[in-house]
């Protein structure tokens, strides 16, 4: 991040959090114990599937294999950038974005085995597709590659481009997951709200780190702020 967050904002961000963080325990609660909602999410499930090979492109973008290259490439690119312009702690963004990336099956994992919820009459018997982890890997990867490479463009046009692409690239996934049947909407849904509380989990991270340091600079420094 290029300047840091005052502390109301981040205090907001924090607020703002306990909304996906409610709906996520909300519908997990509600896989687990079989509610109303699983009822509906198999409905809307049996009226969106129909497997071809768009949405199976689409899914493909939240693998590891293509969603964490393109995080890589974008934290090092900042990072470049950072280093250049004389930041102090050009790394950290970078590498919050890695551990981050890291959680993601760090958590999903477990929920799976926990909710052992069965996949969709598309795909072969099985459980354990409760959240969809395409999906929290696309949120997480491309999220954060878009706020680690958002500082560094200028022009509102580029910027607003980018966070579009973005958030057309998390929709594509989903879609084309429920599409294909790889994946329950709910699955989706949940992962999107669990991406977003990690999210803005770095965001106030990199905020905090950003305002600790501009506060440790003295006063007289002649580097960029």
């Amino acid at each position: 991040m290029s300047r840091a967050l005052p502390p109301r904002p981040v205090l907001a961000l924090l607020a703002l959090l306990a909304v996906p963080v409610g709906l996520f325990v909300l519908i997990t609660w509600q896989v687990v114990a079989d509610g109303p909602l699983v009822g509906l999410d198999e409905r809307i499930s049996r009226a969106l599937v129909r497997p071809d090979r768009v949405s199976e492109l689409l899914a493909d973008l939240g693998n590891v294999q293509v969603a964490v290259p393109v995080l890589v490439l974008a934290a090092v690119c900042a990072a470049l950038r950072a280093r250049t312009a004389g930041r102090e702690r050009w790394w950290l963004p970078g590498v919050a974005a890695a551990v981050l990336m890291a959680l993601v099956p760090a958590l999903v994992v477990p929920l799976k085995e926990l909710t052992d919820r069965p996949g969709t009459p598309v795909v072969p018997p099985a459980t354990g597709y409760y959240p969809s982890g395409h999906t929290a890997t696309a949120v997480v990867a491309y999220g954060c590659a878009t706020l680690l490479l958002l500082p560094w463009l200028r022009g509102t046009h580029p910027r607003r481009a980018l966070l579009l692409l973005c958030a057309a690239v998390n929709l594509g996934v989903g879609f084309g997951l429920v599409r294909r049947g790889y994946h329950w909407p709910l699955d989706v849904v949940a992962s999107w709200c669990l991406g977003a509380a990690l999210i803005g989990g770095f965001v106030v991270l990199v905020s905090r780190s950003s305002r600790r340091t501009s506060a440790g600079t003295p006063s007289s420094s002649s580097g960029p702020s």
